[in-house]
Formats: C-alpha cells, structure tokens, sequence
C-alpha cells in the first residue's frame, strides 16, 4: 500500500500514475510527459515555496491581462520560443515549401474581405507598398481562389486594434481570393518594427532578463485552400533592425525580403499608388493536407 504514497524520488511516478485510466491515449501521454518534466524541473532548481507562489501570481497576471483585443498567453509562449517550436515541430518545409512562422498576439479579429488591388492603408500615413504574390501547390500548380489573410503594424509600429479611436478600425487587414492563376496583389505601406507589449507580466519578465521586447519589420501572412495545409508566415522586410533578435524568435531567412524602390510613374498609376513606391513579391508553395 505505501508504494503508492507521495514521496520525493517517486513524485513524478506516482503522479503519472493517477492518470493512468484516461480514456484519451493522447491526453495521457502528454499528462505523463508534462508530469515528469515538471517535477524534474522542481527538484533541478530546487523550487521554493516563494518561488512557486511568485510563478502562479505571474501566471494569473497573465491571465487577467487578456482581453478580446490582447492574448497575454500567446505572448508568453512567443518570448520563450514554445510558438516557434510548434510551429517548426508541425510545419517542417523542405524543397520549395514556404517556410512557417508564429501568428502572434494580433490576429484577434476577422479581417474584412476585399478585391484584389485594393488598398488595407485606411489612414493614409506611411511609404506606398505594392504586395504581389502567387499561390501554388508543391508541384507548381496554381492554387486558384486561395485565400490570403493579411494583418501588419503601421508607420508607427502599432496595429489598429492598439489605437483604437486613434486609426479607422480594421486598418491594415484584409483577406484576399487569389485568381485563377492563384496570384494575388494589393496595395498597403512598408511597415515598421515594433515592440510588442511590454505593459504587462511578459513584458516584466523580458526586463527583469535584461532582453528587449522589439519585433523587425513585418507582414503577416495566411493561406489557405481546400485539400492543402494551411500556411501562417511572414513576410521581413530586408534591412529593418532585429532581424537576428526578434523578441519572439520568429525570423526565418528564406523569409527576408528586399522591398524593392520604383521609380515608374506608368507602373504606379497602373497601381494606384504615388510615385515612387516600394514593391515586394512573395511566391508561396503549399504542401497537401494530410490525408
């Protein structure tokens, strides 16, 4: 009988042994897993009870600092690289497969549908951006009526849902069908790096570790289409500061980008934009969904 009672070589064994009757051969893997990590890591650091109060305190701050517009927990999660990590774990590319990378904290809200052409820029401030791409399948061809989700910081290095009142409402957002050459375009601005919100416990724990809280400069990009896996990156602007410290560990290389200067007064009419304007192309390779 005393073979089942708490004691401190046997923690992690005897309380993985609890779950045993778990009908979810899954959940009680991961259960099992996470016991033993956990009570390995209590006894490697050798916890104390402050310590342990401290991190339950940190992690119901975390909690209460989420709202319908901010996920506290996604941002932990980023800093600490478990995002990246799943992401890699879950999204390997190889060949021509377009590289995944973390979705963030602000990809909270719908974004509104809109042709293609038009312009996310709904405040008229920041340096004019053509984005083009192509959507196709791991064999080249294209993936007609894709869609395409955008979401990207401004000129200030804010997104809309931080200003609210300040910016219109869904600006710099939109979700796009590519045509039936799976190609898509719109207009928008080059955006600028940005810390992420150091306000709350995660930013707290990126200053108590002496780390800064900034992003480089990037867009946001999601494809989807039926019978292909779905596809979250982004799209770094080539040069911006950060690219080899993202706080978020997101920067692939492959996902680089020069955003490209032209001075063309003909092509700029023909894209609605003033001249000169940046421009930037982002071929995307989708790998089949899992059968």
């Amino acid at each position: 009988m005393t073979e089942h009672l708490f004691t401190e070589e046997r923690s992690a064994e005897i309380v993985a042994a609890s779950f045993a009757r778990t009908e979810d051969s899954r959940l009680r893997t991961v259960l099992d897993s996470l016991v033993r990590h956990l009570h390995a890591f209590v006894k490697d650091v050798a916890l104390t009870p402050e310590e342990w109060q401290a991190a339950i305190a940190f992690l119901t701050t975390t909690g209460q600092t989420c709202t319908d517009t901010r996920q506290e927990f996604i941002l932990l999660s980023d800093v600490l690289g478990v995002s990246m990590l799943v992401e890699t774990l879950n999204h390997r590319a190889g060949g021509e497969l377009t590289e995944s990378t973390v979705e963030g904290p602000f990809h909270v809200i719908a974004s509104p549908p809109r042709a293609l052409g038009d312009t996310i820029d709904e405040a008229g401030k920041g340096e004019p951006c053509l984005f083009t791409g192509r959507v196709v399948g791991e064999d080249g061809t294209p993936v007609a009526g894709a869609s395409v989700d955008i979401w990207q910081a401004d000129a200030d290095g804010f997104y809309d849902v931080q200003r609210p009142g300040e910016v219109p409402p869904l600006n710099l957002r939109g979700l796009f069908t590519a045509d039936a050459d799976g190609r898509f375009w719109f207009r928008t601005i080059v955006p600028r790096y940005y810390p992420i919100p150091d306000d709350g416990p995660v930013g707290r724990l990126l200053k108590a570790t002496g780390r800064h809280p900034n992003r480089p400069a990037h867009i946001h990009v999601e494809v989807s289409a039926p019978g292909l896996r779905t596809l979250t990156t982004h799209l770094f602007v080539a040069g911006t500061p950060y690219l080899d410290s993202d706080a978020v560990f997101g920067v692939k290389s492959s996902l680089i980008r020069e955003f490209a200067v032209v001075d063309d007064p003909a092509r700029a009419a023909e894209a609605g934009l003033a001249n000169p304007f940046r421009w930037v192309d982002f071929p995307i390779t989708l790998r089949a969904a899992a059968p």
